[in-house]
């Protein structure tokens, strides 16, 4: 039996098996969850993608700017399962003008871009899947430390400590309905959306020899094992949690 034998899992982000969102949509997979999976822009990829799974599973387009699919998700994933027991948010997007070392130039257009998609979205995809937790559940979202300031990373920085406090609020007020909000800060990982970060390298370069116990830039499997675990039913009494997996690199510094 696995941990998520007989839980049905929402897991968005999946664009590529180097995304964050695969390898926990295949873990889960392997830990006995039914998944639906969520993809924008490049569906057909998206759905590729899906095939390489252990077992294909159904992909629903979703741009998390759009009300009207956000309002029609609850309909559409019912059309493969039943209900949720977990949400998976693995979204994140901010324009190359508000990274980069452009922090002081980048103009609210862009920065309401990358926080409505980075911090809100967990708000409005939270919401878009309730009427499906009707027994309560896991909502776990992916993050990256936002208790400093980055080199490079500007604007999307600010929108992580957004999605931080946004999961410490949807936290607080869906405790009662049995619904836990966490997130995972994962350290930096060779991803699609890592690539587009200019000058991501100031962190894949230092990262392994800063971490305690070591770091692998291509390895996602750490990240994908908290998210699993944080979406079982092993951490009961667990919400507003940053959980953090970095080699330890929070706990240190520079």
């Amino acid at each position: 039996m696995g941990i998520l034998d007989g839980k049905r899992i929402l897991v968005t982000g999946v664009l590529t098996d180097a995304s964050i969102g695969f390898h926990v949509a295949k873990l889960a997979q392997q830990e006995g969850a039914t998944l639906v999976l969520t993809g924008f822009g490049r569906m057909s990829l998206v759905e590729r993608i899906a095939k390489r799974l252990p077992e294909a599973a159904p992909v629903i387009e979703l741009d998390v700017t759009n009300a009207e699919q956000l309002d029609g998700l609850a309909g559409k994933v019912a059309e493969h399962v039943d209900g949720l027991d977990g949400v998976v948010h693995s979204i994140g997007f901010a324009p190359q003008t508000a990274m980069g070392g452009n922090f002081m130039n980048t103009g609210w257009d862009d920065v309401a871009t990358a926080v409505q998609i980075s911090a809100y979205s967990l708000k409005s995809l939270t919401a878009a899947c309730l009427p499906l937790m009707k027994n309560g559940g896991s909502v776990v979202g992916l993050d990256f430390d936002a208790t400093q300031a980055w080199p490079v990373y500007d604007w999307m920085g600010v929108a992580k400590a957004g999605l931080e406090s946004t999961a410490r609020y949807l936290a607080k007020y869906l405790g009662p309905d049995g619904v836990r909000v966490n997130l995972v800060a994962a350290g930096p990982l060779k991803t699609m959306a890592a690539k587009s970060i200019p000058g991501f390298e100031e962190f894949t370069n230092v990262w392994p020899d800063k971490a305690p116990l070591g770091w692998d830039v291509a390895d996602p499997e750490p990240t994908a094992k908290a998210c699993v675990a944080l979406l079982s039913d092993w951490f009961p009494a667990t919400t507003g949690e940053i959980v953090h997996v970095d080699g330890g690199v929070h706990a240190v510094g520079g």
